[in-house]
């Protein structure tokens, strides 16, 4: 066995305590997504989204967070490759944000829905340039022949819209919001007896319930 599969950790004696987190999870939330990037964690709105497949499998992948608000956490992709397939099949979700190095991670719940075209198309005109250009090159997740094929996909596309003419959002690309249901907010203690605190509602009219769980 690889030694570093041996190896123990001891995460401190950080709490977390029902008086230190806010009444709103979305605020908490928030603040450790702050407090992530001011502690230096690479990447702080990166997550791992969990689907299930339109064929019933599961499914999981890194992708950035880009947008939270009472709504809930937002998304972008193309609705044609293999996770807004799945996101539009199977529209419940898991999120988690693994911030190792301070000991901390964000579990999150809910149900995905496609943001009106407006959001996207407003996202989509905040992209870089060459963002945007790959959007449209790509038939993401789509399986194609070399990198070289790619690049000459992207250098089509470039052509055909030109140096300076604006670059319209592909029709299949686009948001999607993660409406919350529970969010666990998970602190990293001394002898694996991890401090777990989740918020839960039924739905987004409801109130939140805050539960302490055991590690």
């Amino acid at each position: 066995m690889p030694e570093s599969l041996g190896r123990h950790t001891d995460y401190g004696q950080k709490p977390l305590n029902e008086a230190d987190v806010a009444a709103d999870p979305i605020a908490q939330f928030v603040n450790w997504l702050d407090q992530a990037e001011e502690s230096g964690v690479y990447e702080p709105n990166a997550m791992v989204l969990s689907t299930i497949d339109p064929d019933g499998l599961p499914s999981s992948r890194t992708v950035l967070l880009r947008g939270v608000d009472q709504q809930g956490l937002r998304i972008f992709t193309s609705y044609s490759s293999d996770k807004g397939r799945a996101l539009l099949a199977h529209p419940e979700v898991a999120l988690v944000f693994p911030w190792y190095t301070v000991q901390r991670q964000v579990i999150v719940r809910g149900t995905a829905m496609a943001t009106d075209a407006a959001v996207s198309d407003a996202y989509f005109a905040a992209r870089p340039r060459g963002a945007q250009i790959a959007a449209v090159a790509s038939d993401q997740s789509r399986p194609i022949a070399s990198r070289e094929a790619l690049e000459h996909k992207v250098r089509d596309v470039e052509e055909r819209v030109g140096a300076d003419a604006p670059v319209a959002r592909p029709e299949d690309w686009g948001g999607f919001r993660v409406v919350p249901t529970s969010i666990e907010f998970w602190q990293g203690r001394t002898s694996r007896l991890h401090d777990r605190l989740r918020f839960t509602r039924a739905d987004a009219a409801s109130g939140w319930h805050l539960e302490r769980l055991q590690p």
